[in-house]
């Protein structure tokens, strides 16, 4: 038998189950939307009650949102909320906690060197690195534009 790209092409989109792109959609604004509440909401907390300069608080906000992406992951939460919303919890800070956690819960079993310490990054170390290297090109551009 010799198949076509083609002919596969349209095999499989006929027989491919039909996503719900309205509901995913409505779940991902959804949730995405509780976690940025959530963030704001500890951002007013630490501002008004705390005390902190809002500078700090919205550091203190980051790490709290991260610190509970990576307990939630640990603990096999986030994974279920991720199954429900989608890319809700992805686009906000907590995607990133989890995109580190996960591959080191995934291998620590192979050990903290070589297990944890090796795979940690390799959901989230491209990210870091052409993240890095764009800010660092930029920067010089700006600078570079800065002496003309």
């Amino acid at each position: 038998m010799n198949v076509t790209p083609e002919t596969y092409k349209k095999y499989t989109t006929a027989r491919a189950p039909k996503s719900p792109i309205l509901k995913n959609c409505l779940r991902a604004f959804l949730v995405g939307g509780l976690i940025c509440t959530l963030g704001q909401g500890l951002n007013t907390l630490y501002t008004g009650l705390c005390g902190m300069p809002k500078e700090d608080a919205g550091t203190l906000t980051a790490c709290t949102l991260v610190l509970l992406a990576a307990v939630l992951t640990g603990l096999g939460v986030f994974d279920r909320i991720a199954k429900f919303a989608g890319a809700g919890t992805l686009v906000p800070i907590t995607g990133f906690a989890n995109a580190v956690v996960s591959p080191a819960i995934d291998s620590k079993s192979e050990g903290l060197i070589l297990g944890v310490g090796a795979k940690i990054f390799t959901v989230a170390g491209p990210v870091l690195l052409y993240g890095t290297l764009a800010g660092t090109v930029y920067g010089v551009i700006y600078w570079i534009a800065g002496l003309l």
